[in-house]
């Protein structure tokens, strides 16, 4: 079984994703990262010169390969849940965890990877605060729909993001995991 981070960008998944991967002695894959290394190109020259629609295709490819293998953690993009085919695809063999932090966790975030050189491309263009709200009413039920976990990461204390997600995964896997699962919310 896969373990699969899903939440808004700068929500943790990559740091968690790691130290998750570290802890249980699985692999883990970044699936921007991925995405970036099939196509040749950063993921803001992808959508400077082909769009978000290309981006997400090439994202949909890489997903549904991703998918296929097992014992992975896998950090996706923010907009994975955007198209219902990915969250298909990674729940078939998935854990699915929505890593979840409020606006303003966000933005200072983004503002610390802008300070340390990482660029992420404007959704929408508007002023960050304003674009982090927009995008999360637009795409909170769908994360909501997609996790059987979700985990306040607003601490950024990523050891108990970690154990919170293993100690709420043997849970539910304990009790046998079903389509009609019951959802675990966990705040740290």
């Amino acid at each position: 079984m896969n373990i699969v981070l899903i939440g808004y960008r700068c929500s943790g998944k990559t740091t968690a994703g790691k130290a998750l991967a570290r802890m249980l002695n699985m692999q883990f894959i970044d699936t921007d990262q991925a995405v970036e290394k099939c196509s040749g190109r950063s993921i803001d020259q992808i959508v400077m010169r082909s769009g978000w629609a290309q981006f997400r295709s090439l994202e949909k490819e890489i997903i549904s390969r991703i998918a296929e293998k097992d014992n992975l953690v896998i950090a996706t993009g923010g907009g994975v849940v955007l198209q219902e085919e990915n969250i298909i695809q990674l729940r078939k063999n998935g854990f699915t965890v929505w890593l979840k932090a409020p606006p303003r966790v966000i933005k200072e975030r983004m503002a610390q990877d802008e300070l340390q050189g990482i660029r992420r491309p404007p959704l929408k263009g508007n002023n960050p605060l304003n674009e982090i709200n927009r995008v999360l009413a637009e795409r909170e039920r769908l994360y909501e729909q997609a996790a059987d976990l979700i985990v306040d990461t607003s601490s950024s204390d990523i050891e108990r993001v970690c154990k919170t997600i293993i100690a709420n995964m043997e849970l539910i896997n304990g009790k046998g995991r079903t389509h009609g699962r019951q959802l675990y919310r966990q705040s740290l």
